[in-house]
């Protein structure tokens, strides 16, 4: 009797599950995302059964140690709030990793995480993670971009500026006759929603920009540029909200219509510390395309826009955004050791400083492209090379690299314990 009641509650549970209405054994919110815990259980094996869930438009996967991999898959499918269908199941990019060095890091409630999916409108989820021994504290982020706010109305205007109480670190003018590109129209941080008040501290700023990685948020390219806010306002949560960062991590992002949007608070036009390639964040600028361009091409709009914002942003500084440079890595990423010198294009992909695939084959092949229409940007009466003169040997790169004093994330102590000057500096309110 009592192994048929037993049999009786699983299948009932079972079934419960298949229809939705499963509840979870401990859940949270907290500012426009709702997390879910995922049981603990099997090292190597970790669910969440089908349930209705708060309504969510992103989701994503953290854990608790920060440095951990999870060296496996983790796979989600969701359920549509408008038809009420359930998706297929949709893999989670987990080449991510925390900062190495600087508030992103040592802030209290880091948290590890896969890059955030975006679904459209959902209100339903099941997930599926699987691989080595997985990292403990798992949960799923639903992220509510839109929830408990008026619709955000985006337009593309000048910055505005920093708040009085941060401390700007001077700029220096290029010299005369070196590349300066025009500014692109960006869509500010007020005008995509950003939520200011979820940002604790100023940021934090190096010492210059020398190089510009270009990312793509992965995921999914099904969205509709009217949503694009939406994204960047979901990626910022998951970032601040989900991680444990302060602020998003990418210093531009850019829409397949070719929209650009302010990334990271502290002022465009300065050498502001991002969150964006591990081992190489400190002296460099990020731009990330929202979409997944590993099975899409990016458009002439993408392209344009991306290699307009490296244009403009390395131009602040003199910099040929055709050119090379020589960075050296602040950790051992997989990639690079702690230390090592890299020589790497003014305009790379996040693959050239980290192993991993972003921003996908077809974006990193449009990078020879984009290298030449930001030389055009940035010399706009000058001739420049075509893609296949750009697409140099790592010994032609070498040869005509400009090497770069390292920042303290970019030079770790070598095994004779030498180290290099700290030039970041953090500006306190």
């Amino acid at each position: 009797m009592t192994r048929l009641l037993l049999h009786t509650a699983v299948a009932t549970a079972l079934a419960a599950g298949t229809l939705g209405l499963t509840q979870p054994a401990r859940t949270s919110s907290s500012d426009g995302v709702h997390t879910v815990r995922v049981p603990d259980g099997d090292p190597h094996e970790r669910s969440l059964a089908p349930r209705t869930t708060e309504p969510f438009s992103m989701i994503g996967v953290t854990w608790d140690d920060p440095d951990a991999v999870l060296n496996g898959t983790a796979h989600v499918r969701t359920r549509s709030r408008e038809s009420g269908e359930w998706s297929a199941w949709r893999a989670l990019d987990t080449d991510v990793r925390t900062p190495e060095t600087g508030p992103d890091r040592h802030r209290a409630g880091v948290r590890g995480g896969t890059q955030p999916l975006w679904t459209g409108p959902s209100d339903g989820v099941q997930v599926r993670v699987s691989g080595g021994r997985l990292p403990g504290g798992l949960r799923v982020e639903l992220v509510d971009p839109d929830g408990g706010s008026d619709a955000v109305q985006t337009t593309s205007v000048d910055p505005d500026g920093l708040e009085p109480d941060v401390v700007e670190p001077d700029v220096v003018e290029p010299a005369a006759g070196a590349p300066h590109a025009e500014r692109p129209a960006v869509t500010s941080r007020s005008a995509w929603g950003a939520d200011e008040s979820l940002v604790k501290d100023p940021p934090t700023y190096t010492t210059g920009t020398k190089a510009m990685f270009v990312h793509h948020t992965a995921g999914t390219n099904d969205y509709t540029c009217a949503q694009s806010a939406s994204i960047v306002r979901g990626v910022f949560l998951y970032h601040v909200q989900s991680n444990g960062w302060n602020d998003i991590g990418y210093h531009f992002l850019v829409d397949k219509c070719g929209t650009v949007f302010e990334g990271r608070a502290g002022g465009m036009d300065k050498p502001v510390l991002g969150a964006h390639t591990y081992g190489f964040n400190t002296a460099t600028s990020s731009v990330s395309v929202l979409g997944d361009y590993s099975k899409t091409t990016a458009n002439t709009a993408v392209r344009e826009s991306v290699a307009k914002v490296a244009a403009w942003k390395l131009g602040l500084y003199g910099i040929d955004p055709t050119g090379t440079v020589v960075l050296t890595a602040g950790a051992d990423n997989g990639k690079y050791k702690a230390g090592q010198k890299a020589t790497l294009h003014r305009i790379s992909g996040h693959r050239d400083g980290y192993p991993t695939e972003c921003p996908g084959r077809h974006l990193y092949g449009d990078l020879p492209g984009i290298r030449t229409l930001a030389g055009k940007a940035a010399r706009p009466d000058e001739m420049t090379a075509t893609p296949d003169e750009m697409a140099a040997t790592p010994d032609e790169m070498a040869a005509g690299s400009d090497e770069v004093v390292a920042g303290p994330d970019e030079m770790a102590a070598d095994p004779a314990g030498s180290a290099a000057e700290d030039p970041t500096v953090a500006f306190p309110r």
